[in-house]
């Protein structure tokens, strides 16, 4: 399957596109890779998903707001290329979690986006380098933001 079967094969649906909200491009082509700017978790309709990890939301919210994070990816990808089988693999993975500073579970809340592009890509190439850290705040209070790096066709 390609990955836009797999894609359409988990039952997703991919939300609008952000617009940017500062000068920065969502999404740079240059050669052989796809940069994608940070990007934060957008449900269907739109919305935002908000909250700190510790306080405000727990682990679980948290990895699903990651997971949208990553749909919001996938919709700026289709925005930019036409098709997610434009992408070859996953290169890296940044993201950054609203947190406490006593929360310490990052990589269990980044894996919300993770396991997404594994299952689209496939272990071999949906699995890139990955870091996940705490962040004092992210912009309005949302509660992920990912940036990623992308090999294309």
């Amino acid at each position: 399957m390609t990955p836009t079967e797999k894609f359409n094969a988990l039952g997703y649906k991919l939300p609008p596109p952000p617009a940017p909200k500062g000068v920065y491009k969502p999404c740079l082509i240059d050669g052989n890779y796809l940069y994608v700017s940070g990007h934060g978790p957008v449900r269907e309709d739109g919305s935002l998903i908000f909250g700190r990890v510790g306080s405000e939301v727990d682990k679980d919210y948290a990895k699903n707001a990651a997971l949208h994070t990553g749909l919001t990816i996938l919709s700026s990808i289709v925005t930019k290329l036409g098709s997610l089988d434009r992408i070859k693999k996953v290169i890296k993975v940044l993201g950054m979690v609203n947190a406490e500073p006593d929360f310490g579970a990052h990589p269990y809340v980044i894996n919300g986006c993770s396991e997404l592009f594994a299952a689209i890509w496939g272990e071999e190439d949906g699995i890139g380098v990955r870091s996940a850290v705490g962040m004092g705040s992210l912009p309005e209070n949302i509660t992920v933001e990912i940036e990623a790096l992308f090999l294309i066709h």
